[in-house]
């Protein structure tokens, strides 16, 4: 990787400027990366280096943060989130996808968020980060994914109630979900063949329709027409025997069909490692798998390692890219 990852700095209330400086006290120069924000919410006494283009990341990374800043309107209070700084956050992202899209960074790993500050003070017309990114990226259709060293994992459907779930999933979602995922395994993991493995959605994976039906209606028609197209495809499969460690061996990635049915294992096997991944971006986007935590923020006791895991990521991604350009 020869381009640094830009980070942006997430709501300057939460724990995004601790973990900030807690990275580049681990990373530093073996990883080079610039923070996006207000040098004045980094916690106090962090070696930092305020630079003015995304090429002096390298040099200035080998003895402090390396600063790309953006001026915000207020301080921040940990804990706090002042509605002023609002409209700092969201430009601050934007132009961190400004920065990737033109060649000046590699990739965009995006400190936590927190909307409801975002729709309070500056009225914020997204759900959430992914679909402001989807927006800034010009695509539709986006999937999100969680990975750690040990399981890839992509929920269907994601934050959505239990109850509604069956009439949301549909041939078309579940199609689209596969097909993205399946095409970033590829250009953005490095998989000339990708496997994947898909949940049935009821106990058992009905049972052959003795515990629903979905499986044999909606899913395994899909996956029929994805493996006539040449994909290795297996399931729909039992969700409570796809997660042990010789059922992981056989795929490169589990596609489920709710949100805890993909996300309690993995945070079962790396709950603070775990990397929030945008599959179907034209620029590679990972996150930390947490919130801005404002209950610990400014204390000194976030863990740095979910955020240092997605840089990693982001920076393996970015050479996975490059080389099937």
């Amino acid at each position: 990787m020869s381009l640094p990852i830009a980070l942006s700095c997430g709501e300057p209330a939460g724990v995004g400027p601790e973990i900030a400086a807690s990275a580049w006290g681990k990373l530093r120069e073996n990883l080079p990366f610039f923070y996006i924000g207000d040098a004045r919410h980094l916690p106090a006494g962090t070696p930092h280096h305020v630079i003015s283009d995304p090429s002096e990341t390298a040099q200035a990374a080998r003895t402090g943060l390396p600063v790309l800043h953006h001026p915000f309107a207020a301080p921040a209070t940990p804990g706090q989130p002042d509605p002023a700084n609002a409209q700092g956050v969201i430009d601050v992202i934007a132009r961190g996808v400004k920065l990737v899209q033109s060649g000046q960074a590699s990739a965009l790993t995006t400190a936590p968020i927190h909307k409801k500050a975002l729709k309070d003070g500056a009225g914020f017309a997204y759900p959430g980060h992914t679909e402001y990114l989807a927006a800034l990226g010009g695509v539709k259709s986006v999937v999100m994914m969680l990975a750690c060293t040990q399981l890839r994992v992509v929920p269907t459907t994601i934050h959505d109630a239990i109850a509604d779930v069956p009439k949301l999933l549909t041939a078309d979602l579940l199609e689209q979900t596969i097909r993205i995922t399946h095409a970033a395994l590829i250009r953005d993991f490095g998989l000339s063949s990708p496997r994947l493995a898909v949940a049935g959605l009821n106990p058992h994976a009905g049972e052959g329709g003795a515990m629903g039906t979905e499986e044999i209606t909606l899913i395994a028609p899909v996956l029929d027409t994805l493996r006539a197209e040449g994909m290795q495809i297996d399931g729909p499969r039992s969700a409570d025997t796809m997660f042990h460690a010789a059922a992981r061996a056989g795929y490169d990635a589990a596609i489920c069909m709710y949100h805890d049915q993909a996300l309690i294992p993995i945070k079962t096997l790396d709950f603070a490692g775990g990397v929030n991944v945008t599959l179907g971006l034209p620029f590679i986007r990972t996150s930390p798998d947490h919130g801005t935590a404002f209950d610990i923020a400014g204390s000194g006791q976030a863990d740095p390692n979910s955020l240092i895991e997605a840089l990693k990521l982001a920076a393996q991604m970015a050479d996975a890219r490059k080389a099937t350009v």
